[in-house]
């Protein structure tokens, strides 16, 4: 551990940071500061410091009785950060999509390629597909960038915890190869669609892996208030593929979507009401 002045709490930070989100520190372990500061060999000062940096991070939670433990995985939780996403990225995408240099959308190929070649390797896979999206996120406003990053910190503890879709890394790849086109054709609704669509299909995987019968309310009253529609069973269930529409605006030209989650028939293709297309994304 470093212990020069002035980084040292940052350096116990990043450290706790890293280890939590990993799961190398499981949900529920309560955290000795003696061992803690021990084991980082530094003060229980800055160690202090770093820990209420964590907890206003909402990665552990203290408690004048136990002390300060490892914050809980919440399914409940993690939809809300999904749907929290689902309100402000996909409109900043359209945004900055003319902002989007070549190197940019070069550094997003090379991510997505990483992300092919990586798709049976979970935490490779993970990383090449945060580099995917932090691209565009480096255009963000600060104030949104900074509370975007955090969101995904959240969802990256679940990922660990729970990613586990055998189709997820290749819904992914397809989805995020359309996306990236519409980048490259400076294509803003077409982005900001395939967004929300990625966004969705994501946030139902993570929540299906938990349990199958799990109702994402606050998902689809997110969904609904930016006009996007997604078919549900009679207990609010959404199918499996669910189909996604999008009414309170002019939908974008893209083709036929389905991945194990979610489904998107395009115009041309739509059949009656209850029957499926097998067509799927490239």
């Amino acid at each position: 551990m470093v212990k020069r002045p002035g980084n040292v709490v940052d350096a116990i930070y990043q450290t706790l940071h890293e280890r939590i989100i990993n799961g190398v520190y499981p949900p529920g372990l309560k955290m000795s500061q003696l061992e803690l500061a021990e084991d980082l060999k530094v003060s229980r000062t800055p160690l202090r410091e770093a820990l209420n940096r964590l907890q206003s991070n909402r990665l552990v939670v203290g408690n004048s009785n136990r002390g300060v433990e490892v914050a809980a995985v919440r399914p409940e939780e993690t939809e809300q950060w999904y749907a929290l996403r689902l309100m402000v990225e996909p409109t900043v995408i359209a945004g900055i999509c003319g902002d989007l240099s070549k190197d940019d959308l070069a550094a997003m190929r090379s991510a997505l390629d990483d992300m092919d070649h990586s798709r049976e390797r979970t935490k490779d896979y993970q990383k090449a597909h945060h580099r995917f999206h932090a691209v565009a996120l480096q255009h963000y406003p600060n104030v949104i960038h900074e509370m975007i990053e955090s969101i995904y910190q959240q969802i990256m503890r679940h990922q660990r915890a729970y990613f586990s879709r055998p189709r997820a890394a290749e819904d992914f790849i397809d989805v995020d190869r359309l996306f990236l086109d519409a980048l490259c054709e400076g294509d803003a609704v077409s982005a900001r669609h395939l967004l929300e669509f990625h966004l969705i299909d994501a946030a139902l995987g993570l929540l299906y892996d938990v349990d199958h019968d799990y109702v994402p309310k606050s998902l689809l009253m997110i969904s609904r208030g930016l006009g996007i529609e997604i078919d549900c069973d009679d207990a609010g269930v959404p199918k499996r593929p669910a189909r996604v529409t999008w009414t309170a605006r002019e939908s974008a030209v893209l083709p036929a979507l389905r991945t194990s989650n979610l489904e998107f028939v395009a115009p041309s293709t739509a059949r009656p009401k209850g029957k499926h297309t097998a067509t799927k994304g490239r």
